[in-house]
């Protein structure tokens, strides 16, 4: 039957519906046993939201809120597919509490100084403070420069953002030694055992190990292996990259085969009972090395200063006491300079791996220049 609200029903055994046209949109719910107060209260509150985002659609140039503009930047990132899509979304969600509802024209730099204060008493580094900032002054950018109504850009001029000072903060590399990397393999589980073996001996970063997939292998048939070529949309620096492996590093690749028909590095949990059944769960992907079992693994080892970043700083470091030439250390490290070619020959590849097999045959150095950097 009706109640004193229009809209508003209430059944024989006192359940409240709300089924009520708003301004051109149904408002519709079973709430149950609640009171009349209650259903009046909720059906207010959708009204407001309705009202709300009714007057956000009307908004136009500089009136646009932030939380619009940050929307229309994600749009636009997973349309073009960029790799770091989850995090500049994880940044947007962390910002919106701040300023998502302030108008374009209103974000300025001491509108974010609460949200800076906030992250910094949160403990987060200055570093990743920045990545959020950042993140304003990309929808800011595009505000200004492409985004437009009637031929009119959002805003006229986007508004300085500065940074934080990172310097402070800044954590210096940490390639680990040789008994470091015994130490902490001893604590790892199988699993990531291998992709830590692996990251060593060629240097791929982490996101790179762990979405390494079966589809970028490219076979070099005259010399009995093959590298991965990392796709531009998956690589840092934007262009793609040709991982060459090392002899230890190829090695881990061939025990992954025939585990996943996609990724090379995978994991399931197995059965401590029954275990002559079947896994209880598939194989499957691994977000990121940096997890629980990697963060056991070194505290047990008493590595806690050791990121898996650190991993390809290791690599780096031994091609470096091996003698191996600053150009070559360059491509097999991925690091852009003028002239790198996309494609290598296979003659190339054999310098290469030869080159990567050097970081094997190296000395531990590392304990003096750890004192020599304090």
């Amino acid at each position: 039957m009706r109640t004193r609200t229009p809209g508003i029903l209430c059944d024989r055994a006192n359940k409240r519906t709300v089924n009520k046209e708003y301004k051109g949109e149904r408002i519709f719910a079973r709430l149950g046993r609640v009171s009349q107060d209650d259903a009046e209260t909720w059906l207010r509150a959708r009204q407001a939201e309705v009202d709300t985002r009714r007057e956000d659609e009307l908004r136009k140039g500089d009136e646009q809120l932030f939380a619009a503009a940050a929307q229309k930047y994600l749009t636009e990132c997973k349309q073009r597919e960029i790799r770091t899509l989850d995090l500049v979304a994880g940044h947007v969600n962390l910002l919106l509490p701040h300023i998502g509802r302030l108008a374009l024209r209103d974000v300025c730099n001491d509108a974010l100084e609460g949200f800076k204060k906030q992250r910094v008493a949160d403990g987060v580094k200055a570093s990743t403070i920045n990545h959020s900032l950042e993140v304003v002054r990309t929808v800011l950018n595009r505000a200004a420069r492409v985004w437009r109504t009637d031929g009119k850009p959002w805003l006229a001029t986007p508004p300085l953002i500065e940074m934080l000072d990172e310097r402070a903060q800044r954590r210096l590399p940490y390639p680990i030694t040789w008994s470091e990397q015994a130490a902490l393999m001893k604590h790892l589980p199988a699993h990531l055992q291998r992709m830590v073996l692996f990251a060593v001996n060629c240097g791929a970063r982490d996101e790179n190990v762990c979405k390494l997939r079966w589809a970028w292998e490219r076979k070099v048939p005259e010399m009995k292996r093959s590298v991965f070529v990392v796709p531009a949309a998956d690589f840092k620096s934007g262009r793609p990259h040709v991982l060459v492996l090392n002899d230890v590093a190829w090695r881990v690749v061939e025990e992954c085969r025939g585990q996943h028909d996609e990724f090379v590095f995978v994991w399931r949990r197995e059965r401590v009972k029954n275990i002559d059944e079947e896994p209880v769960m598939p194989y499957r992907p691994i977000d990121t090395m940096n997890n629980n079992g990697f963060q056991k693994a070194r505290r047990a080892a008493g590595l806690e200063r050791v990121r898996v970043h650190d991993l390809r700083h290791t690599f780096g470091q031994r091609l470096r006491d091996a003698g191996v030439a600053e150009e070559d250390r360059a491509l097999l490290l991925g690091h852009a300079i003028a002239g790198m070619p996309q494609h290598y020959a296979t003659a190339t590849i054999a310098r290469l791996v030869e080159a990567a097999n050097k970081a094997n045959e190296t000395r531990d150095r590392t304990t003096l220049l750890r004192v020599v950097n304090g």
